[in-house]
């Protein structure tokens, strides 16, 4: 059966009136409800992924010292002394998440307490070598209170914590 729809002063015959006619696109408010939501969950999603991806990076800067440090050890082991730099170990270019070397102090040959990394009490956290990265915003200082120094990630206790200052 076909319906002819006739023309009678600017409606179809057979079609129900005040109805309008479907369109296949978006409206302008549907577009800017879209591009809101859009953009909410971008502003929810960016940060929390750029969280994960800081965690992950202290994760591996954490699982670098531990690498090295046995190494260290084995070092010692090996030698009866500790080496001098990182590059004694094989460690000469190993760059920590955020593009910087990691540091190595052998406090066994250091004389005073300068260049060694210490405690909110001023009292070194090692006694036989400092191992650690400079963090995210590459500056670091002697002391983990200092502001520069609360997100390295740094090995204390004589190995028995590596993880990130603030946490210490």
């Amino acid at each position: 059966m076909s319906i002819n729809y006739l023309h009678r002063g600017g409606d179809f015959a057979g079609m129900p009136e005040g109805r309008p006619e479907k369109s296949s696109g978006f409206t302008l408010v549907e577009l800017l409800i879209t591009i809101a939501i859009v953009g909410i969950l971008s502003g929810i999603g960016i940060p929390l992924y750029a969280g994960y991806i800081e965690k992950a990076k202290i994760v591996r800067a954490v699982a670098e010292i531990t690498t090295v440090s046995k190494s260290i050890t084995a070092y010692n082991i090996d030698n009866g002394k500790y080496p001098q730099s990182l590059a004694e170990v094989g460690y000469v270019s190993i760059i920590d998440p955020w593009g910087a070397q990691y540091r190595y102090l052998n406090i066994q040959t250091t004389r005073g307490n300068g260049p060694k990394r210490k405690d909110r009490f001023v009292v070194p956290i090692n006694s036989d070598y400092d191992l650690y990265s400079i963090g995210r915003d590459g500056k670091s200082q002697p002391p983990l209170t200092a502001r520069t120094s609360k997100d390295d990630v740094i090995r204390a206790n004589d190995g028995t914590y590596i993880g990130l200052a603030s946490a210490f």
